[in-house]
């Protein structure tokens, strides 16, 4: 939709681009429409002026303000109409009972200006299809054939004046194109200033999960210093650290009492295989060494050897674990 001319809104100069929209180029200036909007007011003085310049008629006239344009940039109906006429154009109301009278369908007729609450904007054929050329939107909104009397008599409903342009529009180059190609549209464009305003409400309606991690990861990784990320990975390690040799002191105990109470090795077999950590890249720092492991076992068992002894009772040469060393599945030597 490139090659559709399509002024957007800037000030209250809707007229001027709903006039530029219509015609498909910067037809029309401020100062143009100025001049026909003066050269109205000056007609309406005239006539005023035939009933008696001393009249109050006359003197109410002159204190009022133009009706045909104020100093935001709108302009009337009549300055549209006058502008057009320049061109060999003239509007109809789009439900006077003239109008009415002539019962065409809207798709045959080529463009329509409408208007509401001082707002100006173009409704045209380009081609084979239908354009709404609102200066408020961010470009052209295709209509389809279907939609375009639906269109219409939704704007009637909500308080828009309608009028028909009849005669012939001035040779466009989006005319030409469209003629030969028809566009698609996959989404209709979006009013000026809605954009930022939505990206506003996305940024405002956080939930309340996002803000928290924000708060406590406020880092992704990529910002953190190489120092601190170095501190932060040996203290996660040697945090492991303390928690493997606790598991590993707790399991010893376990398989020496077992094999105390004949308990199956399997068992403790099993249950060090899934808490001992089987890395070949473990460091002696890491982990409890071999030896370690052997001095402790036997001075536990020597220790519960001597209680044995002092009740009286002699442990049975199966449950000696200082010969068990199988319990482990593996030789600590």
């Amino acid at each position: 939709m490139e090659a559709i001319f399509h002024e957007r809104q800037e000030g209250s100069l809707c007229a001027q681009h709903c006039l530029n929209n219509l015609l498909q180029g910067e037809y029309f200036s401020p100062v143009e429409l100025s001049s026909i909007a003066q050269q109205l007011d000056e007609e309406e003085r005239i006539r005023m002026a035939e009933g008696g310049v001393s009249s109050e008629e006359y003197r109410t006239f002159l204190q009022q303000p133009s009706g045909n344009m104020d100093d935001s940039g709108y302009f009337s109906i009549q300055v549209i109409s006058n502008a057009l006429k320049v061109w060999g154009l003239e509007l109809i109301l789009f439900n006077s009972p003239e109008y009415q009278r002539l019962g065409i369908d809207p798709i045959n007729e080529r463009s329509f200006i409408c208007n509401y609450k001082e707002h100006w904007f173009t409704v045209r054929k380009l081609g084979k299809q239908w354009f709404n050329l609102n200066s408020l939107l961010m470009g052209p909104e295709l209509i389809s054939d279907t939609y375009l009397a639906l269109f219409l008599a939704q704007l009637q409903q909500e308080g828009y004046s309608i009028f028909v342009v009849k005669g012939d529009l001035p040779d466009c180059e989006a005319d030409q194109l469209l003629q030969m190609i028809q566009v698609q549209q996959m989404q209709r464009p979006k009013l000026i200033g809605e954009e930022p305003a939505q990206s506003r409400d996305e940024r405002v309606q956080k939930t309340d999960l996002e803000q928290a991690l924000d708060v406590n990861h406020p880092f992704d990784g990529t910002g953190m210093l190489d120092e601190d990320e170095e501190n932060f990975q040996r203290a996660l390690a040697l945090s492991r650290q303390e928690i493997d040799m606790e598991d590993e002191e707790a399991d010893l105990r376990r398989a020496i009492q077992l094999s105390m109470q004949g308990g199956h090795r399997s068992e403790f077999s099993d249950s060090v295989s899934q808490n001992i950590p089987h890395s070949s890249g473990t460091s002696q720092s890491e982990s409890l060494s071999s030896e370690e492991l052997r001095r402790r076992r036997q001075t536990y068992f020597e220790k519960q050897q001597q209680q044995s002894q002092q009740q009286g009772q002699t442990p049975d040469i199966h449950d000696k674990p200082t010969t068990s060393s199988n319990a482990l599945g593996t030789d600590p030597e």
